[in-house]
């Protein structure tokens, strides 16, 4: 009972932060420099390096946060789920069941569904 390791559990490549992470950065990237041209107004003036930082936060976080909770709302579902007798059965499997069953007891009564051909 005691002496049973955890185990680790499967990491897949999808669940990982890092593709969120980076992608967000070059959305930031983009955002900042497109602010940071955009917000010069022209060759006479300099260059806004505060505004292409905000742009840079806020689409890095907006992007950060958006695109993490994508990734990790994600998830398979484990193989016990689709067993049993409850809602997460296959409705193929039940109808399957259903059919067999209704054949079954049709040859125990001697029924058959085949219409006569006199008619």
């Amino acid at each position: 009972m005691g002496n049973s390791e955890p185990q680790k559990p499967k990491q897949n490549q999808g669940a990982s932060i890092k593709f969120p992470l980076s992608f967000s950065a070059a959305l930031g990237a983009v955002a900042g420099l497109v602010t940071l041209v955009v917000s010069a107004g022209g060759t006479e003036h300099g260059l806004r390096w505060d505004l292409a930082g905000i742009a840079f936060g806020i689409a890095f976080i907006a992007t950060l946060l958006i695109s993490s909770l994508l990734v990790m709302g994600h998830k398979e579902n484990d193989d016990y789920l689709g067993e049993g007798s409850g809602v997460n059965r296959r409705s193929s499997d039940r109808l399957d069941a259903a059919r067999s069953e209704a054949e079954k007891a049709g040859d125990a009564t001697g029924n058959t569904d085949e219409k006569p051909a006199g008619n």
